[in-house]
C-alpha cells in the first residue's frame, strides 16, 4: 500500500485498549473527532457501529466497513439463490457436502460470507492491513450479535493476516481467487465505495504467481473470479468457466470433486 492512501490517523470518540493496540499495529495516531483534518486523503473511523474507511474531502463518497448483519450482505445469506448461485456453482458447493475452502485474496470477505452461508469451512487470507483490519472488526461484532444464524456462519470463517504468496499455503478443497485487477476502464461502472478500496488496495500486480501455487494447494479445484473480459490469470487457460454479465469463474480442476 503506497504512503499517497495510508490512512492519515485513526479518529475515535473514546479510546480504549482495543483501539490502541489497532493504532499501534497500524502505526497510526488516535485523535479525537473534534481535531481539524486534512481536506483530502482517507482516515480511519471507530465508533459504537465498529471500524470504518473515511476518504477526506467535499464530494468523498460513503465510508466503507464490513457489516454482516445488515445490508445487502444479510438479504443474500437470508433470501439469496443459496447453491444456485453463480459462486457456488463454481465452488461446487453441495449443502450435504460440505467443502474446505482456502480464500487466498479475502477483501472485505464477501464472497467467503456467501460460501460459509453454504456451509463451506473458510479460512481467508488478507495482506493489506488496513483491509485485514476492517474485515476483523466486522467479524467480531457479527460473533457478539444476538442472530444465531448469523454467529453460525462466521463460526465458519478464519482470518488470517497474511500473504498467500509468501506463506505455506494449507491443503484445501478448494482455493478460491479474486486478485484486484490493476486496470479499469474509465466507463466501467464502480460503485463510490468500492472506488475507495480500490484506492486502497491497488492492483494485484503479482497476482499471476497466486495461481501456481493454489493449484498446489487445492485438491479438487482452484476457482478465479476475474472481469469478464480480462485475461487470464497467468496467462493459463481454465479447465471450463462460468460467466455473468460483468465477471466470470475461471476453473482449474485437479480432481473430481466428490458426490
Amino acid at each position: 500500500m503506497s504512503t499517497e492512501v495510508f490512512p492519515h490517523c485513526i479518529v475515535t470518540q473514546s479510546l480504549d485498549t482495543e483501539i490502541s493496540s489497532l493504532a499501534e499495529s497500524l502505526g497510526l495516531e488516535c485523535v479525537d473527532e473534534q481535531v481539524p483534518l486534512p481536506d483530502c486523503g482517507f482516515v480511519l473511523r471507530w465508533g459504537e457501529d465498529g471500524l470504518a474507511l473515511q476518504q477526506l474531502g467535499k464530494k468523498a463518497p460513503n465510508p466503507v466497513k464490513v457489516d454482516f448483519a445488515r445490508g445487502a450482505v444479510d438479504h443474500r445469506r437470508k433470501f439469496g439463490g443459496g447453491s444456485g448461485q453463480m459462486i457456488a456453482k463454481a465452488v461446487g458447493v453441495k449443502m450435504s457436502r460440505p467443502l474446505k475452502v482456502l480464500d487466498a485474496t479475502a477483501g472485505l470477505g464477501k464472497d467467503a460470507f456467501v460460501l460459509a452461508s453454504l456451509g463451506c469451512q473458510l479460512q481467508l487470507h488478507e495482506r493489506n492491513p488496513v483491509v485485514y483490519a476492517l474485515l476483523a472488526d466486522g467479524l467480531q461484532r457479527a460473533l457478539r450479535c444476538q442472530d444465531v444464524g448469523l454467529v453460525d456462519v462466521v463460526g465458519r470463517m478464519q482470518l488470517l493476516a497474511c500473504d498467500s504468496l509468501s506463506v505455506q499455503v494449507p491443503e484445501a478443497d478448494v482455493v478460491y481467487l479474486d486478485p484486484m485487477f490493476p486496470e479499469r476502464s474509465k466507463s466501467a461502472s464502480v460503485k463510490k465505495d468500492m472506488a475507495i478500496f480500490h484506492s486502497i488496495v491497488g492492483g494485484d500486480e503479482d497476482a499471476d504467481g497466486l495461481l501456481q501455487q493454489a493449484l498446489g494447494a487445492a485438491k479438487y479445484r482452484v476457482v478465479v473470479k476475474r472481469p469478464k473480459k480480462a485475461p487470464f490469470l497467468n496467462q493459463q487457460a481454465p479447465s471450463y468457466q462460468l460467466t455473468g454479465k460483468t465477471s466470470r469463474y475461471d476453473i482449474y480442476v485437479n480432481a473430481k470433486l466428490p458426490g
